[in-house]
């Protein structure tokens, strides 16, 4: 635990440094970096003999996104098709792979013996990240520099603060599982709690950082959407792994494990409120 908080200590100012300082061209640099990390830590997966031959589909599929979908400043700020079709079919994957999480162990018969399917999972898990924080963080860039990474960091402040009101709601209350073949720890009481918690600092951050919504209604829709999803795509994660039979995506990070255990949430958070909050 003290090597977590530890490591915790340093990750996150260099995160939020690197949201709120890095010009556009050096962020989708570095979140593209993280991405195929990501991808790198799925080869496991995938159950290839070579990792390094199972990387290149998701090289070749990240390159060709770039190649296919605009992601100057300009086409940023004025969403095309190409961008909606990329967060709908993450939204989309989240709502299924949720639905195989829940019903797991049964779920698992159709897609475990599939090399293809576990290929088109990671990339349905992280290319719609990818794109959605890049298309969050340019929202508006040309009049405001910092508005699009004050969206970014609503969303990942949601996320940590359900997580955190999920955690300490389940340890005092939970008494009902949520998917006990696939995270035994994950309780119905703890989902609530960190529903409840989510809201206030999703409230708390929007008056910070003057983030604007249609509507109360649509704040508290999107923020309920968007945690609720969260939630489900560390449960997601974690049956991938258990199917697996991986404790931790890797050790790159001291105390947390790999690049996807620690952003296995957010991958799920960040295409759907992407979604809803530019529909909304």
């Amino acid at each position: 635990m003290k090597q977590r908080i530890i490591t915790a200590l340093i990750l996150a100012p260099l995160v939020i440094l690197a949201i709120f300082k890095l010009s556009l061209p050096l962020f989708i640099a570095f979140i593209a970096a993280v991405t195929l990390i990501g991808f790198w830590e799925w080869t496991q997966f995938v159950e290839a003999k070579s990792r390094i031959v199972a990387l290149i589909p998701s090289l070749v599929a990240t390159a060709a996104s770039f190649v296919f979908i605009p992601f100057d400043a300009f086409s940023l700020n004025a969403l095309s098709a190409e961008h909606y079709t990329i967060l709908a079919l993450g939204t989309i994957w989240w709502l299924c792979s949720s639905a195989l999480a829940i019903t797991y162990p049964r779920s698992a018969k159709l897609w475990q013996d599939s090399s293809l399917l576990r290929y088109l999972f990671g990339m349905l898990t992280l290319l719609p990240f990818l794109w959605s924080i890049i298309l969050l963080r340019a929202e508006g860039i040309t009049t405001d520099a910092y508005h699009g990474a004050k969206l970014v960091l609503y969303v990942c402040f949601i996320v940590w603060a359900a997580d955190s009101g999920a955690y300490f709601a389940g340890k005092s209350l939970g008494k009902h599982k949520m998917a006990p073949h696939v995270s035994p720890n994950k309780t119905i009481e703890g989902l609530i709690g960190g529903i409840i918690t989510a809201l206030l600092v999703g409230w708390l951050t929007a008056k910070w950082f003057d983030i604007e919504f249609s509507s109360t209604v649509a704040f508290i829709a999107i923020t309920l959407v968007t945690v609720v999803i969260s939630v489900l795509g560390d449960l997601v994660e974690s049956m991938f792994k258990r199917v697996s039979g991986i404790k931790d995506s890797s050790n790159i990070i001291p105390g947390h494990g790999g690049v996807l255990d620690r952003i296995d949430s957010l991958t799920a958070a960040f295409p759907v409120f992407a979604l809803l909050y530019f529909l909304f």
